[in-house]
């Protein structure tokens, strides 16, 4: 450990200094200088974090992902191993004027392993994004979605469990309350 307790694995290449306290960066891992990382980050093997990446507190990166210009993580945020982000609708190689889409993963959210999101999307709140899907559209609050391309195929509350509405209403294990209004949710704790 280093200072404020970050530790950096003696492989990795990082040339920010804006890595919040308590974070672990792992092997083979590359971060360019203008990236911002938060407290008690876990960034995985085999990673690569371009300058205009804003990583919030208590994130957890899994080995194998790329993170793109313009793409902002929340806190709590966890991206599993190899998912997928893009940062142009219309790529061309050696295009020195490419229209970089800005994407946002919000707090506590969840995308699953080999998951690939296109660019300008965002993911609500505490969402949970199945292993494999293809998001092409932004995804609500508290939505579980899956497939290529992803659908809607249900709720999750924030602790992880599934939520089953009784008359438009839910309470969870953990204490968590929604209710279902026009096929969104509202947590109403």
């Amino acid at each position: 450990m280093g200072k404020n307790n970050i530790f950096i694995h003696p492989t990795a290449i990082v040339d920010t200094t804006n890595i919040g306290e308590k974070s672990k960066i792992w092997a083979f891992v590359h971060i360019l200088k203008g990236a911002k990382i938060g407290n008690n980050a876990n960034i995985c093997d085999h990673c690569f974090i371009e300058n205009e990446v804003n990583i919030g507190n208590n994130v957890t990166i899994k080995c194998g992902v790329w993170i793109w210009d313009g793409l902002t993580i929340e806190n709590n945020v966890f991206i599993g191993p190899s998912v997928v982000f893009t940062n142009d609708l219309y790529p061309r190689s050696k295009n020195i004027h490419y229209n970089k889409k800005k994407t946002t993963l919000k707090e506590g959210c969840s995308i699953g392993a080999n998951a690939t999101i296109l660019a300008g999307i965002t993911i609500g709140k505490h969402a949970m994004i199945g292993a494999g899907s293809v998001i092409t559209k932004n995804v609500n609050d508290f939505e579980i979605v899956y497939g290529n391309p992803a659908r809607q195929k249900g709720f999750v509350c924030k602790c992880g469990e599934k939520i089953k509405f009784d008359n438009n209403l839910f309470v969870c294990k953990c204490g968590e309350s929604f209710k279902k209004e026009n096929n969104f949710i509202k947590n109403i704790n």
